[in-house]
């Protein structure tokens, strides 16, 4: 699955950064490969975070093969002590957990998230 966008969404862009205008005009269409599953993004993007693509594809790939399926139930039965074992840092191993026991709790919920604007979602975030 790719990430959608048309005319409409390029020619916004271009309107608001003459830079990214030009470097739009060069490049040109940009196929970006999404993840439908709104869980494993989070998580995919939380070890992502603040290291290079190289080591998170490393650490996903360890996860992915040592998991089998990333979501709540095999994050929270992992537990962050194998997470590190990935080769990710404590810290990180503990947003993921905290991310899982929301999901799990109701504190955050994937289905729901889909059905709110933009503006609700920040909102909904920002309260916890």
């Amino acid at each position: 699955m790719f990430f959608q966008y048309g005319e409409k969404e390029i020619t916004y862009l271009k309107q608001k950064d003459k830079c990214l205008a030009e470097v739009i005009d060069k490049i040109g269409k940009v196929e970006r490969e999404v993840d439908g599953d709104l869980f494993s993004s989070v998580i995919h993007h939380i070890i992502g975070q603040q290291i290079s693509t190289k080591a998170q594809a490393t650490i996903w790939k360890r996860m992915k093969e040592n998991l089998g399926v990333v979501n709540d139930d095999t994050i929270l039965t992992a537990g962050i002590e194998r997470l590190q074992t990935f080769g990710m840092t404590f810290k990180k191993a503990e947003y993921i957990m905290d991310f899982a026991v929301r999901v799990r709790s109701g504190g955050f919920d994937l289905q729901g998230i889909w059905e709110k604007t933009d503006n609700e979602r920040l909102r909904s975030q920002n309260r916890k």
